[in-house]
């Protein structure tokens, strides 16, 4: 078993990767692409869903017993209810805190700029709902990242896991800083932050990945990540002319809050969910 596990992950990442950068470097270098366009990302994000898929498939064989594609909306409606509520209160507490130390001047009127047509006070819920219905197209992410490669790395240490799972998870965004879709002032700098903020939503994703016993409400948390904590935030801090790296160092601010809070207190150690029992198969006798 290890030694499929190894073998799959090996593979996992060489697709995962080799296609993802490959199709970077060719959409922006060669066709002349904007990566800031969502369509234009769209193969990207399900990449590692169909890394993951051809792993299970065809290369380990495993199948998708322990995938977490069951919704399991009755019992896990917490999970998905913090899922959606987190973005907008981490927004309020990132530009909290940036006006707490003068980075930010608090002016809310940015916010009419968002969506054309409706006032500011309805940006953040219009996202919202936004979010939720985009939930299919970010669990392309989740289902390679959290619910394949995560409980592979080092299946008995699962702190161990998530941290280099949001590393790699980092590093395998890193083309996006050379390609345009982000311009850090100082680009060794703005790569730390923005991995440090990966890896923390690594955590909050494995830990809404062990309440909920899928990989739903990790893929409602990170479109909720994309289209409210993002969008807002930038939106907000637009004014105050503040570049990429504070930006995502005041975005990551309520991420790394909780994160540590859940690596302190010990929530990740907690088993990933059982894989459901197969059917038996009866031969009929004759």
């Amino acid at each position: 078993m290890v030694t499929a596990y190894r073998r799959g992950v090996a593979a996992f990442l060489l697709i995962a990767f080799g296609v993802t950068w490959a199709y970077l470097f060719t959409a922006r270098l060669a066709l002349g692409l904007s990566l800031v366009n969502p369509l234009v990302q769209l193969p990207m994000g399900f990449a590692p869903a169909i890394a993951a898929v051809i792993v299970r498939c065809w290369i380990t064989r495993e199948g998708f017993a322990d995938a977490g594609l069951a919704p399991r909306w009755r019992k896990a409606w917490p999970s998905y209810l913090v899922a959606w509520l987190a973005p907008p209160v981490f927004v309020a507490v990132g530009v909290g805190a940036a006006a707490v130390v003068g980075l930010w001047h608090p002016d809310l009127s940015p916010l009419s700029r968002v969506v054309s047509g409706l006032p500011g006070w309805a940006a953040p819920l219009v996202l919202m709902v936004i979010a939720a219905v985009l939930t299919p197209v970010y669990w392309g992410e989740e289902f390679g990242w959290t619910s394949y490669l995560r409980p592979r790395l080092f299946p008995d240490r699962p702190v161990v896991s998530v941290l280099t799972t949001g590393l790699i998870w980092a590093v395998w965004h890193y083309p996006l800083a050379f390609l345009g879709y982000i311009r850090f002032g100082h680009l060794a700098v703005g790569l730390a932050v923005w991995t440090v903020s990966f890896i923390f939503q690594e955590v909050l994703l494995a830990w809404l990945w062990s309440r909920s016993g899928g990989v739903w409400a990790p893929s409602l948390a990170h479109a909720g990540n994309n289209m409210v904590l993002s969008l807002l935030t930038g939106q907000l801090l637009s004014a105050d002319g503040l570049g990429a790296t504070a930006g995502t160092v005041i975005m990551s601010v309520p991420i790394v809050a909780v994160g540590g809070w859940i690596l302190l207190t010990g929530r990740l150690l907690v088993s990933r969910p059982a894989a459901p029992a197969c059917p038996v198969s009866v031969r009929a006798h004759r």
